[in-house]
């Protein structure tokens, strides 16, 4: 190559070669991470309070009048009920968008892991929103004697609240998604790899049986621990990267 040859040659963009041959510093997850762990604890609390909404399922439940009875006395467990499902769903958006990036920073280009894991946060967000679809209504039309609340609806109302927060498939999804992009692409610790592997796979198991309420256990659980484990981890290898000695 000639002189002018190589002036006419022009520089390689830094844009492009560093990113087909280095993966990009991940983006830190301490605050996404951070919403994702309280939604998490958000839905641990949402599916306990489901669970004490125990209208329709206890002994006394005999007819519609009777669950309309005893679900009087539990406006208590709904308002905890409300304010914890819908906690739970704004912040698993933000989980969803920080979880999404996080992994198409480590993950290969054109990866479906980064849409699937944020999809089944969405899925979940949903069901949370859905969860308290009923609670506001219920909760004004108890006592009051111009718009009383009917019966047969106070028995819908009682079992819709014992079943659809228990709906967290979606959270399993994500988790198996996770486990995926973490032990096969590193592209998140291989610790937590593992851990949305494990509670992962058992609520995306659990969702897809005829026991799916099951979910509802392990899924706010994975959701908790998968934003705790990227607020403190990234936390800790932007402290160890800081504490690395620089040479040269």
């Amino acid at each position: 190559m000639t002189a002018i040859d190589a002036l006419a040659t022009p520089a390689p963009d830094p844009a492009t070669t560093s990113t087909s041959t280095t993966r990009r510093t991940p983006r830190g997850g301490r605050l996404w991470g951070a919403s994702g762990a309280v939604a998490g604890l958000a839905g641990v609390v949402a599916v306990q309070s489901s669970m004490h909404v125990d209208a329709a399922y206890s002994e006394d439940a005999r007819g519609a009048e009777a669950i309309a009875d005893r679900l009087a006395d539990q406006v208590p467990q709904l308002v905890a009920l409300h304010v914890s499902s819908m906690v739970a769903c704004v912040l698993l958006l933000v989980l969803a968008a920080g979880l999404r990036r996080r992994l198409q920073d480590q993950a290969p280009a054109g990866s479906l892991l980064p849409d699937v894991a944020a999809g089944g946060l969405l899925l979940t967000a949903v069901v949370a929103l859905m969860g308290s679809a009923f609670t506001t209504e219920t909760i004004f039309a108890i006592g009051d004697e111009e718009w009383p609340l009917t019966t047969e609806f106070a028995a819908v109302v009682a079992h819709w609240v014992g079943t659809v927060p228990w709906l967290w498939v979606g959270a399993g999804v994500t988790g198996v998604a996770v486990a995926v992009a973490s032990l096969r692409h590193a592209a998140a610790p291989r610790w937590l790899g593992w851990v949305c592997a494990v509670l992962g796979g058992l609520t995306l198991v659990a969702g897809m049986s005829p026991l799916q309420y099951l979910a509802g256990m392990p899924g706010p659980v994975l959701v908790l621990l998968l934003g705790l484990g990227f607020a403190l981890g990234d936390r800790r290898d932007r402290r160890d990267r800081r504490d690395r000695p620089h040479h040269g």
